[in-house]
């Protein structure tokens, strides 16, 4: 079981590292577009690159606000880096301002990145409980939604890089398998 444990563990490191360096290419490539372009309401779910960024923020801080509440204490998840609005949902904007965003998502990487590499070895094989958004109680084990948790990335950022390619703008390679 211990090998199952290292490579659970190790399966997690590399997807936050992924993440911090998709985001990085990502917000980057956001950059070369004027601020209203990054505000411009484009037909995706939700709407625009800033508000599908911003959910992003939203979903990554309410998910690692789980991950935190599980009987382990991560020093990396303090500090205010996952707090957000009262009330906050999937659609709520976190940061309005762009630089804001960016400095943001900056911290949460760096969040990320410092909780899977404190995470415990047997943290992914434990069971989750937490209430989920609308209430319900939910209970399964922990690699489920870590495994969601950066799914979920994924699959925003591609919706991103469509809108960004929409509006010619190129992110380049952001295959995960450009890391090995």
């Amino acid at each position: 079981m211990g090998r199952m444990n290292s490579a659970f563990t190790e399966n997690y490191r590399f997807l936050a590292r992924y993440n911090r360096w998709f985001n990085q290419r990502l917000y980057a490539a956001c950059e070369s577009l004027p601020d209203e372009e990054r505000r411009r309401d484009r037909g995706a779910f939700f709407g625009s690159v800033h508000a599908t960024l911003n959910h992003l923020v939203w979903g990554d801080a309410m998910w690692l606000q789980r991950f935190a509440s599980q009987g382990v204490t991560f020093a990396s998840l303090g500090g205010g880096v996952l707090d957000l609005p009262t009330g906050a949902s999937y659609a709520t904007v976190i940061e309005a301002d762009w630089p804001a965003l960016k400095a943001r998502r900056d911290r949460l990487d760096a969040a990320i990145e410092a909780w899977v590499a404190d995470m415990p070895a047997d943290f992914a094989l434990r069971t989750m409980r937490y209430t989920n958004t609308k209430g319900v109680q939910r209970a399964h084990p922990m690699w489920q939604a870590m495994t969601h948790f950066f799914n979920h990335q994924a699959h925003h950022r591609g919706q991103v890089t469509t809108l960004l390619a929409q509006a010619g703008v190129d992110v380049g390679v952001t295959d995960l398998i450009a890391l090995v």
